[in-house]
This record gives C-alpha cells, structure tokens and sequence, in this order.
C-alpha cells in the first residue's frame, strides 16, 4: 500500500495524515493515530468495544515475530479485506477505530497526571533540600 491509495481509501472518511512507521504507515486523524498500514495489511485500532465486530468478520489482531517468539497486539486488528471495495462501510469501521483510540486516549491520562503530580513533588523536595543546604554552609571568615 503507497501514501496515494490510503488516501484515496480514506477519502470519504475525511482527511487523514498518513506517516512512514515501521515497514508502513500510521494514520491518523484530528491528531490521533487510529490505523496502521503495514506488509500484512491494514489494520485499524481496536477496543473492547470493537473487537467483536473484527472477530465476527474472521479477522485476527496484528502479530509480528521476534527471534523467540510471536507478539499479538489485541488493540490493532485487521480490516476485513471485503471493506476495500465498499467506501461507505470502510468509513463507518474508521470512525469506529478512531473513537477506539480516542477511548485509548483518555484511558491513558490519569498515568499522565500521576507522573506529573510526582516530578511536581520531586522538585519540591529539591528546593527544600537546596534550602537547608544553603542555611547549613559556614561563611567563610575573611581571616
């Protein structure tokens, strides 16, 4: 799959931003990446709320093969090939892994808030610490 055919695929879905990832493509939307295009396919972003859809239609998550084992990641799964010659229900299944992502999204900030308050208490205490230090030298004496 080239840059030209993803855009021409996702033309009715609404622009898209399609970036070199990997051995393909990521795409995304409204600045969130909802798809890959990769050798074995396109596979579009996946939750618990979506997956079903996939199973239903025989498709299986992405997997990729390290030297000692097989990697599936569940979150990406591949688009029923059928969809590639029907625009209308292709748009559908890529708003779909859009809100997927987006859902992914929101999951993810709490863990961005938590490790923002913790920097926030670290410099904190590093103020505290550089204080005490600096009440804690001994003036030199002008002897």
């Amino acid at each position: 799959m080239d840059r030209d055919f993803l855009i021409d695929l996702f033309a009715d879905f609404g622009p898209v931003t399609i970036r070199r990832m990997f051995s393909g493509f990521g795409i995304s939307a409204d600045g969130t990446n909802f798809a890959l295009a990769l050798r074995a396919g396109l596979y579009f972003r996946a939750d618990e709320e979506t997956i079903p859809q996939f199973e239903a239609e025989g498709s299986k998550p992405f997997q990729y093969q390290t030297r000692a084992k097989t990697v599936t990641v569940n979150s990406y799964w591949q688009l029923p090939a059928r969809l590639f010659e029907d625009p209308e229900e292709l748009t559908g299944w890529a708003r779909a892994a859009l809100a997927a992502a987006q859902r992914a999204a929101l999951r993810k900030r709490p863990k961005a808030k938590k490790a923002a308050k913790k920097a926030a208490k670290k410099k904190v205490a590093a103020r505290k610490n550089a204080k005490v230090a600096v009440k804690n030298r001994i003036p030199k004496s002008g002897i």
